[in-house]
């Protein structure tokens, strides 16, 4: 059975398997998006190390979950808009058209949906923001979020150390304690974890060293 299958059926209240943990932060000076690496194939773990967070252009990345080929094509054709987009007039897409065009890609294929659920955030000339879009198109703007089957247990510590304004230097140490939770109370999170900011300077990941660093600090937390 498929993973869209499964999610169909899963309205109707069948069981079915899902992974991942994304989480995305708007500060007083930039986005923070953050995701675990763990792929899934049932209860099968089929990649310790599969890229979730992924860069749009220079001021635009989103997180993504759901199935994996369908994942893929949307971020294959947001990239499209967003190249197409900076070479007709010159400038940098705004977070907002980027949502905006996600939703109706996922709202015109609502009969046979994309099952991806998409954190798209970025900055602009209207400064950092964050929208949800999931696999009907719904759009929403966020603050703080989280997706994916171990969203429960990260939004347990971000509603806990959460606060609107906060710095980008203090939210990615927050973003990486939250997926770290994620990824040892959920079993389709987990393995590593990846973190990006993105601020007037652009898109830069966190290296790895600085993310041994925060694993080592909060797996020892119980």
């Amino acid at each position: 059975m498929s993973m869209r299958e499964k999610v169909l059926k899963g309205v109707h209240g069948a069981a079915y398997y899902h992974g991942t943990t994304t989480v995305g932060l708007v500060c007083s000076d930039g986005v923070v998006l953050a995701t675990d690496t763990r792929v899934t194939q049932g209860g099968f773990i089929a990649h310790k190390r599969g890229k979730k967070l992924i860069q749009i252009d220079s001021n635009i990345a989103l997180t993504i979950s759901g199935g994996v080929a369908d994942a893929q094509n949307v971020v294959d054709i947001l990239k499209y808009y967003a190249n197409l987009y900076r070479i007709e007039r010159n400038r940098l897409m705004p977070v907002k058209s980027a949502a905006r065009i996600l939703s109706n890609v996922m709202f015109s294929s609502r009969l046979y949906p994309y099952i991806a659920d998409v954190l798209v955030g970025g900055y602009d000339s209207s400064g950092p923001s964050i929208y949800s879009v999931d696999f009907f198109g719904s759009v929403t703007m966020e603050k703080m979020t989280a997706t994916g089957s171990g969203s429960p247990v990260a939004f347990g510590v971000l509603e806990a150390e959460y606060k609107e304004g906060m710095p980008v230097s203090k939210a990615y140490p927050l973003a990486a304690k939250a997926i770290i939770a994620a990824m040892r109370r959920n079993i389709a999170t987990g393995d590593h974890f990846d973190i990006a900011i993105i601020d007037k300077s652009g898109f830069r990941e966190i290296g790895e060293q600085e993310k041994e660093k925060l694993l080592s600090m909060f797996s020892s937390q119980n």
